[in-house]
């Protein structure tokens, strides 16, 4: 029997159990839409809600592994298509799998339990803040997102569709802090000046030197010349006197005679024309070696003030070394650095004056667009108040109130998400004040509410998948086809997974699971089977007949099943 409506593409995909309470194995896939969980009393009909809150952060249980095996398994597999909080989470934590999530958790039977994410081992605050957003579980259950006040700020948030005022909200709150942060170092500081006056003498004091690489190399260059011109003059002498023959012969008559008397010989020898020819090349080089010492030592000038000016600004640049406490190379590199620190500190005063009144900009902004928020958030409390109030008649709680209180924030500094905090308030019976969503006390009122809340917020919920366990307890008659009704709306929105004993919530289910007991021996085992149209008719009739299944049951079951399907 099919559906002509809309229905919700499946988000879990799959979940296995091992060894899990009285189920010794079983592994479920799960359709797009609503599924419903039956079965008769004590066979187990939430152990699949319970396995998805081990799966998504519940803490370990030992009593959860069966009796007598080591350990219980538990594995999810998902879908991400519909949840991009939860795929980006993912790649934030670096433990994404392309647009699939696998999750599974070892509970061992001494307590202990292990836990992965897409096969990588994760810690259990991993696996919980995941959870939250993959899974919502309705219930008697303390892992429930609505009683959380940020999550009903965000839903009231996503039900008046304030997407656009509260990015505003938050970028300015985002400027405002990032501002109040500089203007926090520029006070950490404390006062400058002292240090300004001190910089400003070093930079003074480097700057009267050229700290250039090449300038330190020429000043080097030049210093060692001077220092050693008399020795060098010297020697440059000595060498030109004994060119010169002052000492003696002179090297170039004596290459001269050398190279006559080998010319003469030549006639005999024609080979030593090539030493005669090398001789007179050796002649001509010496004597333009003769010209370049002449033409350096010419050059050199004994100039001891030249000397003593070097000598004194090589000292003076040694000295700078030493204090800076870098090598000659490295003075150029610290004026810079000091430089740098003092245009910093100088304008510490005006960019202090500046950021001021940028921040005092950013608060009037901030409370401009926080305020029209505030102003959205006030119509969308009172539209979100009477459509649950309204839902929350219809699924057997008349006269019942909800309404969400909007509480100012008490820091003044700008806050991300806007200028107040929000709580559901309900009272599930006339007469009765309202009371915060999480105190209250009945479970199968609570699912209700919780039921009335996400219809009211069709789709708008940015958890994929709903889990309801017994929302239907106390109810029956007309109020329980209403909650089917409502679930299977939901159905159309989100996945829903829903455990129920009432035919009417079941009949509306797009898929149906049965959950039965058996013992054999001293153990008790429980199945998880799918049902089928004919089985489904049997498993409606056993709900609506107990016992006795008689023919006119489980016609009651066929139009019953019939009804809801084409609806």
């Amino acid at each position: 029997m099919g559906d002509s409506g809309k229905i919700a593409r499946p988000m879990i995909t799959h979940l296995t159990l091992k060894d899990f309470a009285v189920v010794s194995a079983a592994e479920l896939a799960f359709g797009p839409g609503m599924t419903v969980v039956s079965g008769e009393t004590g066979a187990g009909k939430s152990l699949l809600v319970d396995a998805l809150m081990w799966l998504t952060g519940a803490r370990a249980d030992a009593g959860i592994v069966r009796h007598g095996a080591d350990r219980a398994e538990l594995a999810a597999e998902f879908r991400l298509h519909d949840a991009p909080a939860a795929l980006a989470w993912l790649r934030e934590n670096e433990l994404d799998d392309e647009d699939g999530c696998q999750l599974r958790r070892v509970i061992r039977a001494d307590g202990g339990s292990r836990a992965w994410i897409n096969g990588r081992p994760a810690t259990l605050g991993q696996l919980s803040e995941l959870g939250g957003r993959l899974v919502e579980i309705h219930g008697q259950h303390e892992h429930q997102a609505l009683l959380d006040r940020g999550q009903q700020l965000a839903l009231l948030d996503a039900f008046g569709r304030h997407d656009p005022l509260l990015d505003r909200v938050r970028d300015l709150a985002q400027r405002w802090a990032a501002i109040d942060r500089e203007l926090a170092d520029i006070a950490r500081a404390g006062d400058v000046g002292e240090r300004v006056s001190w910089l400003q003498h070093q930079v003074d004091e480097l700057s009267r030197e050229d700290l250039q690489a090449s300038a330190i190399d020429d000043l080097l260059s030049a210093h060692r010349r001077q220092a050693n011109a008399a020795g060098l003059l010297q020697g440059c002498e000595s060498a030109l006197a004994r060119l010169a023959g002052d000492e003696g012969l002179s090297l170039g008559r004596a290459l001269h005679q050398v190279s006559a008397e080998l010319a003469r010989l030549s006639a005999d020898e024609p080979r030593l024309a090539e030493v005669v020819a090398l001789l007179e090349s050796a002649d001509i080089q010496l004597a333009e070696a003769g010209t370049g010492l002449e033409r350096i030592r010419d050059d050199f000038d004994l100039d001891p003030d030249r000397l003593q000016q070097l000598d004194d600004r090589l000292t003076r640049l040694h000295e700078l070394a030493r204090k800076h406490r870098v090598p000659l190379e490295g003075l150029a590199a610290r004026l810079d650095e000091q430089q740098a620190e003092l245009e910093t500190l100088s304008g510490a005063t005006d960019r202090s004056e500046r950021l001021a009144r940028e921040l005092a900009e950013a608060d009037t902004l901030w409370r401009q667009a926080a305020a029209n928020l505030s102003r959205a958030r006030t119509a969308a409390a009172t539209a979100l108040g009477q459509a649950v109030a309204s839902l929350m008649a219809e699924l057997g709680m008349g006269g019942g109130i909800f309404s969400v209180q909007l509480d100012p924030m008490d820091s003044a500094r700008p806050a991300a998400q806007g200028a107040e905090r929000c709580e559901f308030l309900v009272s599930a019976n006339p007469g009765q004040p309202p009371r915060a969503l999480r105190k209250v006390a009945s479970g199968g009122e609570l699912a209700r509410i919780s039921l009335a809340i996400e219809v009211a917020a069709l789709g708008l919920d940015a958890v994929p998948t709903m889990v309801f366990d017994e929302v239907d307890t106390g109810i029956g008659g007309a109020v329980a086809e209403v909650v089917g009704q409502k679930l299977r709306a939901l159905g159309a929105e989100r996945q829903v997974l829903c455990v129920t004993h009432l035919p009417q919530v079941a009949a509306q289910g797009h898929h149906h699971f049965q959950v039965s007991k058996a013992v054999a021996g001293d153990s008790t085992h429980s199945a998880v089977l799918p049902l089928d149209d004919k089985a489904r008719i049997e498993e409606l009739a056993r709900m609506l007949g107990g016992v006795e299944i008689t023919k006119e049951v489980r016609a009651n079951a066929r139009q019953m099943l019939s009804r809801a399907q084409a609806s």
